[in-house]
């Protein structure tokens, strides 16, 4: 008990340190070690951040638009469609799984090592914003095959990376902090994310959602981020001024939020971990 009111004590004076070098180095590190933890000992190795993506789309572009027919004449590429839906749905889902137990995972490092404990939520977010980066090299293979020719809009795409990564950051450090106090939220978020992944137009074309599921759309995020990029490369259009207010909207008020609750408990993180 003294030990753990020493800790408590300790955290409880602690300034955040303002040097952002060492934060971006050890944000260097971490992201370095999960790249090479994650690719070890596989033959094929980076490769396969473009392969499954790949591969997920054409297993469902099999699926659906030939057995269940979910293909529509106002998606001009449905595979294409598919695998743009795919891949920014699986960026938030890594990024906010994985930031989940980034605390928790990190508890050896923190109760030995004075550091922000921001970092830990935020490289994971930044993980998979590069695993997201290289799955692009699948859409590209993709709109070869088709020949479908980019336009000036993807000069765009680094402003929905920037919507996209805030948005995830916000929610990881809401959810590191939930998972912290409560590690039920781990097991509940795979049942939710699940849900969410249905509740989306992914694979199924928007046009067969009765008006008052497109109406509740208005509140998914996620309904936004994949609209935003398949307009970009699918649609090749600008996306509308209420489509980038609503992505710029959710992205802050995530990192409100997030913020917020992160801040107002990670000294009590020490207690729990």
């Amino acid at each position: 008990m003294a030990a753990d009111e020493e800790l408590r004590k300790s955290y409880a004076d602690e300034v955040w340190s303002p040097d952002s070098q060492r934060d971006r180095s050890i944000l260097y590190e971490l992201v370095s070690k999960d790249f090479k933890l994650k690719y070890r000992r596989s033959a094929l190795g980076v490769a396969w951040s473009v392969l499954n993506p790949l591969l997920m789309m054409s297993v469902m572009a099999a699926v659906f638009s030939h057995m269940m027919r979910f293909s529509s004449d106002a998606i001009p590429n449905y595979p294409l469609y598919i695998i743009l839906g795919n891949i920014t749905f699986s960026l938030m889902s890594e990024a906010t799984s994985s930031g989940m137990g980034s605390i928790i995972n990190a508890a050896s490092l923190l109760k030995k090592v004075r550091v922000n404990r921001w970092v830990f939520p935020v490289e994971k977010v930044l993980f998979a914003v590069i695993n997201f980066a290289l799955s692009l090299l699948a859409v590209a293979i993709v709109m070869i095959v088709f020949r479908i020719a980019p336009t000036w809009h993807v000069i765009m795409l680094p402003l929905f990376l920037v919507y996209i990564t805030v948005f995830c950051v916000g929610l990881s450090l809401f959810l590191a902090t939930a998972s912290v106090f409560f590690r039920d939220v781990m097991h509940l978020w795979g049942v939710f994310l699940t849900a969410w992944t249905y509740a989306t137009p992914l694979f199924y074309p928007q046009e067969i959602l009765p008006e008052w599921m497109l109406k509740l759309e208005t509140f998914n995020p996620m309904y936004h981020y994949v609209n935003y990029i398949r307009n970009l490369l699918l649609y090749q259009v600008t996306p509308s001024l209420k489509l980038n207010l609503a992505c710029a909207g959710f992205a802050v008020l995530s990192l409100l939020v997030g913020w917020v609750v992160f801040r107002r408990n990670e000294r009590k993180f020490i207690l729990f971990i």
